[in-house]
C-alpha cells in the first residue's frame, strides 16, 4: 500500500531543487523549499517561473496551471518547516560532511516516519546516511538535470533502506510522470553516470588517439547509437542485433577500447585553462558571442520534442 506522501520538503533552492519542487507542485503535492538565504529563495521562484514559461511555450503546460503551482510551494529559511513533511529531498552542496551534518540535524526535526532522500549524483548513500539513527528510511533519489524535463530518476538503496520505502517512492514518481529505476547496491555513479562516463571515456580516447575529431565523435553518437537509445537500450540493442553477433564483436573490440584509470590529459588541460564548457564560454566547443544561450535553448527545445513524443505514445 502506497504511503500517503502529500507534503514534500526540498532542501536546497538551486536549479535541481527548484526543478523538483516545480514537478511535485504541478502534480498537486504541497512543497516546502528551504535554503539558508532569502536571496536563494528569490532565485528559486524565478527559476520555477522560467521552467513554467518554457513548458507553456512548448504546449506541455497551460497558463492557468502557474498560479496553482506557486500556491502549492512555500519558501522558507527555517528548517523547522520540515517537521510535518512526509518526504524530504536534499539537494544541497555535493560535500559529504555537509550532507551528513544536515541529515543528523533533520532527524531531530522530522517526523519519525518521514522518508529521507538525497539527490546526490555520485556520493555514497551509505556514507551520507552514516550519522542517522534510522537508516531504513534513507535512500538516494537522483533526478537528472534539467529535472523538469528529463524523465529518469534513480532510486539508490543504502544497506538498510527498506523495501517499503523503495516501492512507495517508485509509485510516487510514476504519479508525476517520471521513469524510476532501482539501483540495488550503493556503487559510484549508480546506473546512468556509469553508462554516461563509459561513453565519455571512450569518446576522449578516440579523440586523443587521433581516430576522429571532437565534432565527428559527437556526430557519430547522436546519429548512431544515441539515435537508437531513446527507443531501445544497449541490452535491447544486443538482443535485436543478435547476441552471437555482439559476442563475436566483443571478443575483439573489448581489447581495443580505452580502459584508462586516470583522467585523460586532454580533459586535464582544458580544466587547467579554465575551459569549463558553457559556464566559461569555452570547452570542447566555443560558446562565445551568445553561443552559450543558443546551446542551452537548442538542447531544451530538442528535449521537449522528445517529451512530446513520449507523451503521445
Amino acid at each position: 500500500m502506497l504511503k500517503d506522501i502529500n507534503l514534500i520538503g526540498i532542501a536546497g533552492a538551486g536549479t535541481m531543487g527548484s526543478g523538483i519542487a516545480q514537478i511535485f507542485a504541478r502534480f498537486g503535492k504541497n512543497v516546502i523549499v528551504n535554503d539558508i538565504k532569502e536571496e536563494y529563495l528569490t532565485k528559486s521562484r524565478n527559476l520555477i517561473d522560467i521552467f513554467n514559461k518554457s513548458l507553456i511555450e512548448e504546449g506541455l503546460m497551460n497558463e492557468n496551471e502557474v498560479e496553482n503551482i506557486f500556491s502549492k510551494i512555500k519558501f522558507s529559511t527555517d528548517k523547522n518547516e520540515f517537521k510535518n513533511c512526509d518526504l524530504i529531498i536534499e539537494c544541497i552542496v555535493e560535500k559529504l560532511e555537509i550532507k551528513q551534518d544536515f541529515w543528523k540535524e533533520l532527524e531531530e526535526i522530522a517526523k519519525k516516519d518521514a522518508y529521507f532522500a538525497t539527490n546526490t549524483s555520485g556520493l555514497s548513500i551509505n556514507q551520507i546516511s552514516s550519522k542517522l539513527n534510522d537508516k531504513s528510511r534513507f535512500i538516494g533519489m537522483h533526478f537528472w538535470n534539467p529535472a523538469h524535463i528529463i524523465p529518469l530518476v534513480e532510486l539508490i538503496r543504502g544497506e538498510e533502506t527498506s523495501d517499503e520505502m523503495v516501492n512507495d517512492l517508485k509509485s510516487l514518481l510514476e504519479t508525476i510522470g517520471k521513469q524510476a529505476v532501482v539501483v540495488n547496491r550503493d556503487v559510484p555513479g549508480f546506473i546512468g553516470n556509469r553508462l554516461q562516463f563509459a561513453a565519455f571515456r571512450e569518446a576522449l580516447h578516440i579523440v586523443e588517439q587521433g581516430i576522429a575529431s571532437i565534432e565527428d565523435v559527437d556526430k557519430a553518437m547522436k546519429y548512431g547509437p544515441g539515435f537508437r537509445y531513446p527507443i531501445i537500450g544497449p541490452l535491447e540493442t544486443a538482443d535485436l542485433g543478435g547476441l552471437d553477433t555482439f559476442y563475436n564483436i566483443s571478443s575483439y573490440l573489448f581489447k581495443d577500447l580505452g580502459d584508462e584509470k586516470e583522467v585523460p590529459k586532454m580533459l586535464e588541460e582544458l580544466i587547467e585553462n579554465n575551459y569549463l564548457g558553457v559556464k566559461t564560454k569555452k570547452g570542447f566547443y566555443d560558446y562565445s558571442n551568445g553561443r552559450d544561450e543558443e546551446a542551452i535553448k537548442r538542447r531544451d527545445k530538442l528535449l521537449f520534442e522528445m517529451i512530446k513524443h513520449i507523451s503521445n505514445k
